[in-house]
């Protein structure tokens, strides 16, 4: 549960929970908040990021999810929390994404996307679901870069999470795909280590310049406790 939302989400350590970064990434996201606005959440795992932007927006958020026990989470977290009229659930392949969903169409695109790249000799989780959320096994970012685009109209905006070593991937494959960094924000676990997460925010066919770095977020103090950011992130007031 994300207490300062009051969002019910079901998950299972043995399946897929959702994690920091979804929180980070919904909180870093701004949806526009008028009824008419179209929100698509890509590799959604249990719809833990679509189900906490819902509070920022009243408009209509499609999660997109390839695993079908994850699918059938976030269903029935939608539907716990009363959101079936705002979001609902895709259990579809990122990459058929426009045979479901219209191309230039939507206001925002975020994704939590695998972070790993599926290299042969990269280890990966026994786990299979585990495996698939972590490692671009079913999608890898180029083909996450090339849909996000696609779905977004013109000035859409589309905000990512992901590790700090793969931004300079993630900067030249948004440039070939007309989307323009317009926001970053790094994650630090604490003051005195290195960023370990990266949320980018980006606008399609946007003017090439205009790059912001926000404030720092760091999620730990000295007594290994939430800093008061992330306590009003994940607790509220």
């Amino acid at each position: 549960m994300l207490y300062a939302n009051n969002i019910k989400i079901i998950q299972s350590p043995d399946v897929f929970s959702f994690s920091l970064d979804a929180v980070l990434l919904a909180y870093f996201a701004s949806p526009p908040r008028k009824k008419s606005a179209k929100i698509v959440d890509l590799c959604a795992g249990n719809g833990a990021v679509g189900l906490f932007m819902s509070k920022k927006t009243a408009g209509k958020i499609i999660a997109v999810e390839i695993q079908e026990k994850l699918f059938d989470m976030a269903k029935r977290s939608i539907l716990l929390n009363r959101l079936d009229e705002q979001m609902k659930v895709l259990n579809i392949d990122l990459a058929e994404s426009f045979k479901y969903l219209e191309k230039d169409s939507f206001d925002t695109v975020t994704c939590n996307p695998p972070y790993f790249s599926n290299l042969p000799l990269s280890k990966k989780n026994e786990n299979q679901y585990l495996a698939i959320a972590r490692h671009e096994i079913t999608v890898n970012l180029r083909k996450i870069i090339e849909v996000s685009s696609g779905l977004l109209k013109m000035n859409g905006k589309a905000y990512f999470v992901h590790r700090p070593e793969r931004a300079a991937e993630l900067f030249s494959l948004l440039q070939e795909n007309r989307l323009s960094p317009k926001k970053i924000q790094l994650i630090y676990p604490k003051k005195d280590r290195e960023a370990n997460m990266i949320l980018v925010e980006a606008i399609k066919d946007g003017h090439p310049n205009g790059l912001r770095f926000l404030p720092p977020i760091i999620v730990y103090d000295e007594q290994n406790e939430y800093t008061p950011l992330l306590r009003k992130m994940i607790y509220g007031k």
